[in-house]
């Protein structure tokens, strides 16, 4: 089974025969990080979690994993994930700030390193052990950049080619597992930023909004070019440093002293300038808004405002959403987990469906209808998949928050209580 290689961002190449199409190694980079899950202590009279950015959450989650799947690239316009879980960590972090600054950042590297570093901890042994070798012209800077894998202020190493082909680890793996680290890497720059981008906003809030969105015109159109690991990290910056600040201005109120029809017919010029920037600017990759920084930076920015503009502010959720209230607990609050294993998940679970080929009588039986429903059914195989991963890696958010390990926080255990 032969891997395509990917695009940038939470873009995925089209699929090939019996293969999900997963992100780049740079990118369907959530939550802390997908939208950072730590819980703030509120402010007084306010709720300590608001339950309509959880499910925002949530349903970014669930596209960045469908959206890797099968690469529609209308996924991007439809819902602009990655936005949507920046907006909703900028407010995040706005509402932490009101405390000092740097014990601010320390929570927020303590709940975020873990993690990686468990994921770390897998991945990268792995890649060695299949015979990956520092690269001899790099010299001591290659160490460096390995370092990444522990503080990620950098893009980590990867062997393009790492594995077997038709084996279980395919020869793009290694470049499949560190598409996540991209989110992580630009999360931290941001976590790292906050303090003085809220200053700047809290001051002139007019200016610094718009601001990255006009330094994606200047250095995500090829008007400017940043080389290097520092060009990738200022792009991904520029392109959702507004929807960061978006955050602090719903965290502020402010959206809320905005007329909402002049909000809302604001966001839609804007929105409406980035499809035709893309239109004029399509990739092979089509529609797919990934491989546009500028029609990514201004679609989402004016998604990410309506969202918020008519935010509600729950505490529970509301009707029939309410029997999905366990699962939107469990997502947030292994959002990091979840995130960061999706790609290995989805390519286990399409080796798993590979073996139906080899069930007897099944395989043969079925054949053509394994084919026809192949994606469908690694759809169906990435979730008890991913429960795994939450058993096996999800108590690390926890010691990482400094709670009780929990291997199953969906919240049951509380409403019992109550």
């Amino acid at each position: 089974m032969t891997w395509p290689d990917p695009p940038r961002q939470d873009g995925a190449a089209h699929a090939a025969p019996h293969a999900p199409s997963v992100p780049a190694a740079r990118p369907e980079r959530a939550p802390a990080v997908p939208g950072d899950t730590g819980e703030a202590p509120a402010p007084r009279g306010r709720p300590g979690r608001d339950r309509y950015l959880d499910l925002l959450r949530t349903v970014a989650l669930v596209r960045v994993v469908v959206f890797h799947l099968f690469g529609w690239a209308w996924l991007t316009i439809l819902f602009p994930s990655m936005g949507v879980m920046f907006a909703l960590a900028g407010s995040l972090m706005a509402r932490s700030l009101a405390r000092p600054a740097g014990g601010v950042i320390r929570s927020r590297l303590r709940r975020l390193l873990p993690p990686m570093w468990a994921f770390s901890l897998v991945v990268v042994p792995v890649m060695f052990a299949l015979s990956w070798k520092p690269v001899r012209e790099e010299g001591l800077w290659w160490f460096i950049e390995l370092g990444s894998y522990l503080f990620p202020l950098g893009a980590p190493p990867f062997p393009e080619e790492n594995g077997s082909a038709g084996g279980w680890l395919e020869l793009s793996w290694a470049d499949q597992a560190a598409g996540p680290l991209w989110y992580i890497r630009a999360y931290l720059w941001f976590v790292l930023a906050s303090p003085l981008l809220l200053k700047a906003f809290r001051r002139l809030p007019w200016v610094t909004l718009p601001a990255p969105v006009a330094l994606t015109a200047v250095i995500g159109t090829g008007l400017v070019t940043v080389p290097g690991t520092f060009g990738e990290s200022l792009v991904d910056f520029a392109v959702f440093g507004s929807c960061w600040i978006l955050g602090f201005a719903h965290n502020d109120g402010l959206l809320k002293e905005i007329p909402r029809y002049l909000a809302v017919s604001s966001a839609a010029v804007v929105m409406g300038s980035g499809l035709w920037w893309a239109s004029g600017h399509l990739t092979e990759e089509g529609w797919n808004l990934d491989e546009i920084p500028l029609a990514q930076a201004t679609w989402s920015l004016g998604f990410c405002a309506i969202l918020l503009v008519y935010a509600p502010s729950w505490q529970k959720l509301p009707g029939r959403l309410a029997r999905w209230d366990g699962w939107v607990t469990l997502a947030n609050n292994r959002a990091v987990t979840i995130y960061l294993w999706h790609n290995l998940l989805l390519m286990a679970a399409a080796h798993l469906v590979d073996q139906l080929w080899s069930v007897p009588w099944l395989g043969d039986t079925f054949s053509t209808q394994i084919e026809h429903s192949y994606e469908v059914l690694i759809l169906v195989a990435i979730w008890p998949l991913t429960g795994l991963a939450i058993l096996a890696f999800g108590w690390v958010e926890d010691v990482a928050a400094r709670r009780r390990p929990r291997l199953w926080p969906d919240g049951a255990g509380r409403t019992r209580g109550a």
